[in-house]
């Protein structure tokens, strides 16, 4: 428990502690808009999918692209485990600067997720792990070898109820995860990012949901001394496919 408060601590903190030895800082606006699929395949499986489209607002320019599939099962109602792939096509990190070549990353994760009930508020304790391979490039094209980092990820989020009727309900989350590089080729931005989010959700059902979020994510860049401050506006459709469990 010690180890979780220093966590979500340094994920409040952390980014006002940095910036006392930043020398500059990129202040961007974007949008996320991401679609989320549930498939149960048991009781206790289910496979999950999601496709993501992030870009800049000022001035409105691609920023990346997202596919992801996990497995995901539940071995007790308070412990969740899963493990997947992602995909990720990086346009441009400035939305000044347009290469003329898209940076592939491929990901592997692993994660186990913590959850309980407390006065009527779901907590969920995440715990990831990434391996990540990014192509390298120069300014002028992709090169034929990979960057190899590790990624660990703790997030701890809270959703609740803020009103609901029949199948209809509008839910609320807030969250805050920080994240944190391990390789021989990530020595100088050992801290990656924090990220805080707040969202409210309104399901049309109990199977599709549209949230509206925002989403502050103060990132250290390869440099390790310079950073990136983004206000980001979330958009994500959820929906659970509706099938008969044998």
């Amino acid at each position: 428990m010690k180890l979780l408060r220093l966590l979500f601590l340094f994920g409040f903190i952390g980014p006002f502690l940095l910036a006392q030895n930043i020398k500059k800082t990129d202040q961007q606006t974007l949008t996320w808009i991401r679609y989320y699929n549930i498939l149960p395949l048991t009781e206790k499986w289910a496979l999950h999918s999601e496709f993501d489209n992030r870009s800049f607002l000022n001035p409105v320019h691609e920023n990346l692209f997202v596919i992801r599939v996990q497995g995901r099962y539940r071995v007790h109602k308070n412990i969740d485990l899963g493990a997947g792939l992602a995909y990720f096509n990086v346009n441009t990190q400035n939305p000044n600067v347009d290469p003329d070549y898209s940076i592939p990353e491929y990901r592997i994760q692993q994660d186990v997720t913590f959850i309980n009930d407390i006065a009527k508020i779901t907590f969920h304790n995440r715990f990831q792990l990434e391996e990540r391979f990014t192509q390298k490039a120069n300014k002028t094209d992709l090169l034929d070898d990979y960057y190899f980092a590790y990624r660990f990820r703790y997030r701890l989020q809270s959703t609740f109820d803020l009103w609901k009727k029949d199948k209809r309900s509008i839910k609320a989350t807030i969250s805050d995860e920080v994240m944190f590089n391990f390789g021989k080729e990530n020595k100088r931005n050992t801290f990656d990012q924090n990220r805080l989010y707040a969202a409210l959700r309104y399901h049309f059902n109990p199977n599709v949901g549209l949230e509206i979020g925002y989403l502050k994510s103060f990132q250290r860049r390869s440099s390790g001394v310079d950073f990136y401050d983004r206000d980001i506006i979330r958009f994500t459709l959820y929906h659970r496919i509706e099938r008969r469990i044998r």
